[in-house]
């Protein structure tokens, strides 16, 4: 809950209008500012105090007591000008508040946190635990000084200026180690512990033999990603307590599955009581993995039976591969969710000319890897295979990476050993078609008349069946040196069932510094005038041009006249 503080009616009317946002993740408090913000602070996970940060800091300064536990604080100011992460930036979430009140109010972030304002991401702001001297590795960071990277596993890290050689280190392992001076040690979620118990197993006798288990192999409890077992366990309330006070989610499998893995120790006891002879073992390996710790029991003080088994498998690393969409060219019409996908990557990959658009974006230590023209299958499996290798990567492409560009390519490369995040972008067609106005009001169809990977009996084939069903039809990669005649067949199909008045617009590098558009007609269209760089949007029977821009009807009565919808 996020606690809401005013001081005047200005920030009241501020205050309000963020209340109204998000009604569900705010709370407002009413009455002397002093008492509001104590109860708030004591209260809510972050605060937004509409007062000037000398005030804030006053109020706030007695309530101060470690940054790992308080609430993030932001102030904004009378004017609704900015909005200061004035206290628990990373911890508190208080720099990614500022930046969304901000989205809100339209007031500027202002963010003075030293990793966030060089574009660094801050070791505690992985997602990781992090141990050891956080504040001495981020600050050779932050200096330039060289910062090694000890990896023992492989995990998808934002990228890091890192050096081969130096004095600071981050170490990114699941072993039980005490972080050396000017190290910081990251803790993966990599292991998988496999569990199984008897009807009535204990709580504290399945944390103690997974505690024994642990550090027996040297391998750290803050790197347990799971507990895994049976169906047949998953309300088993030891079992549950356990997980819940480890902090981590209990997963469990089919008595079915778990029965067809490979396990080095099966027993017919547990095939008896749950139908798969291994539990223990077979949960930790159901995703595969590397089994480092194999099935012990419990050990009892009073002597009775082991009531509980576990063991122990680091799970694959699944790298993270970001599919990226950059839209058709102008800065502000890329998203804000692919601006964040480019700072997370540590490898681009992705044709020269659209690495150059983004390259400022790009945080220090991105590795990039660019080609030129026709390397699109090469880009893809470049791409596949640095995420294979544990590495977070974005592939991009200009508009939706999905359409005509590089996610085909990619998702057949990749299997399901990789993890895939599609993030779209504003296509060409649609960014052509609010230049030309609403072409695309009504069914519509993207075709491209490049013959180089899809035969052109195919192409045309399409291009009829659009012209016989009345589709508004947008044409990329209408024409180019090598390919003149397309674009005029083309034109000539949708001729047989369209007026020579139909309209047509084209629209030349839709949204960048030299874009170009004009509205012509189905037979005044001149295909010379059309390269590679041109969309072209050809109307259906009903498109109409209208004050000097192109609209097809969505449909409704009113186009015929009659009253009806508007």
């Amino acid at each position: 809950m996020i606690g809401l503080i005013s001081a005047t009616a200005a920030g009241a009317a501020a205050r309000d209008r963020l209340a109204a946002a998000w009604p569900e993740r705010t709370r407002v408090y009413e009455g002397p500012v002093a008492d509001a913000v104590r109860t708030a602070f004591a209260e809510c996970d972050g605060l937004v105090c509409f007062l000037a940060t000398g005030a804030a800091v006053r109020l706030l300064a007695p309530l101060l007591d470690d940054k790992r536990t308080d609430p993030g604080v932001v102030c904004v100011d009378e004017g609704g000008r900015f909005a200061v992460s004035l206290a628990g930036g990373h911890a508190g979430g208080a720099n990614d508040l500022a930046r969304a009140v901000g989205e809100v109010l339209g007031a500027r972030p202002v963010v003075t946190t030293a990793t966030d304002a060089v574009g660094l991401p801050g070791l505690d702001t992985l997602g990781l635990p992090v141990e050891g001297d956080v504040a001495g590795v981020s600050r050779a960071l932050l200096d330039g000084e060289p910062v090694v990277l000890r990896a023992d596993v492989a995990w998808p890290l934002p990228p890091l200026p890192l050096a081969a050689d130096g004095p600071y280190a981050i170490r990114l392992t699941d072993r039980l180690v005490t972080p050396a001076e000017r190290e910081a040690v990251l803790r993966p979620p990599t292991l998988v512990v496999g569990v199984g118990g008897s009807r009535g197993v204990p709580a504290d006798e399945v944390l103690d033999l997974v505690g024994e288990a642990l550090a027996g192999a040297g391998l750290c409890p803050a790197s347990v990603a799971e507990l895994a077992t049976v169906d047949a366990k998953s309300e088993e309330p030891g079992i549950v307590a356990a997980a819940g006070r480890l902090g981590v989610p209990l997963v469990t499998h089919p008595a079915a599955e778990l029965a067809r893995v490979e396990v080095p120790h099966p027993s017919e006891a547990p095939l008896a009581a749950v139908g798969t002879p291994s539990v223990a073992e077979a949960a930790a390996l159901a995703r595969g993995g590397e089994l480092l710790v194999p099935k012990r029991k419990s050990r009892r003080a009073d002597g009775r039976p082991a009531m509980a088994t576990c063991a122990v498998v680091r799970r694959p690393v699944r790298g993270r591969l970001a599919v990226v969409g950059l839209g058709p060219g102008a800065r502000d019409l890329l998203t804000p969710r692919a601006r964040e996908e480019l700072r997370r990557a540590s490898v681009l990959v992705g044709l020269d000319q659209y690495v150059d658009q983004i390259r400022d974006l790009l945080r220090p230590g991105t590795r990039v890897l660019e080609s030129g023209l026709g390397a699109e299958e090469e880009r893809a499996r470049t791409a596949v295979a640095e995420a294979r290798r544990g590495q977070a990567v974005a592939l991009i492409g200009s508009g939706d990476a999905g359409v005509y560009a590089m996610a085909s390519p990619a998702l057949a490369e990749a299997s399901d050993d990789i993890d895939v995040v599609g993030v779209p972008g504003v296509t060409a067609a649609l960014a052509a078609g609010a230049i030309l106005g609403a072409p695309l009001g009504h069914d519509h169809v993207s075709i491209s008349l490049s013959d180089l990977h899809t035969p052109w009996e195919v192409i045309e084939r399409r291009v009829r069946a659009a012209a016989e069903a009345d589709l508004v039809v947008t044409f990329y990669n209408p024409r180019s040196r090598g390919r003149d005649w397309q674009l005029p067949k083309a034109l000539s199909v949708l001729a047989e069932h369209r007026e020579p008045g139909t309209p047509v617009g084209v629209v030349r590098n839709a949204s960048r510094a030299d874009e170009s558009s004009r509205l012509t007609t189905l037979a005044g269209l001149d295909p010379a005038t059309v390269d590679m760089m041109t969309v072209v949007t050809v109307g259906n029977t009903a498109t109409r041009r209208i004050a000097g821009r192109m609209v097809t009807p969505r449909g409704y009565r009113w186009q015929d006249g009659r009253e009806g919808a508007r």
